[in-house]
């Protein structure tokens, strides 16, 4: 199939199906005699692998890295247990922050809970407070 059918069917771009190609993530295709790429069920697997790691926020290089012990399927995969885990810690990490900043914005809004004009709106006042 060609780029325009296997984007579709897959749900990625042609931009980001050529990306991930110049990045080595995906093997290259064959040409038609009119240069056109051609795609098979190989590619279409691949593709579903990387948008699947990436749809749970995986870098590429840890897209690279599992895609490399598929070429191995014999061997251990604590390696692969080390990549995830450390994925969730950082996403742990983000999820602190998140709570975090949330906590911050809902103080701000505090500082505004009422209609008034711009120049005595609380939100801009606290914005603007150096801290020292």
């Amino acid at each position: 199939m060609k780029i325009g059918a296997l984007a579709k069917q897959i749900g990625l771009s042609v931009q980001t199906i050529r990306f991930y190609e110049q990045e080595g993530l995906v093997s290259v295709p064959q040409r038609t005699e009119g240069n056109y790429r051609l795609y098979d069920a190989e590619s279409l697997r691949q593709l579903g692998f990387i948008k699947q790691c990436r749809n749970l926020g995986l870098t590429l290089d840890e897209i690279r890295e599992l895609i490399r012990y598929q070429t191995t399927p014999d061997e251990a995969c604590g390696e692969i247990n080390r990549i995830i885990d450390a994925h969730v810690q950082e996403v742990d990490s983000r999820i602190t922050e998140f709570t975090a900043l949330r906590g911050q914005l809902n103080a701000l809004r505090i500082q505004c809970n009422t209609n008034r004009v711009v120049k005595d709106c609380g939100i801009l006042h606290a914005l603007t407070k150096v801290e020292q």
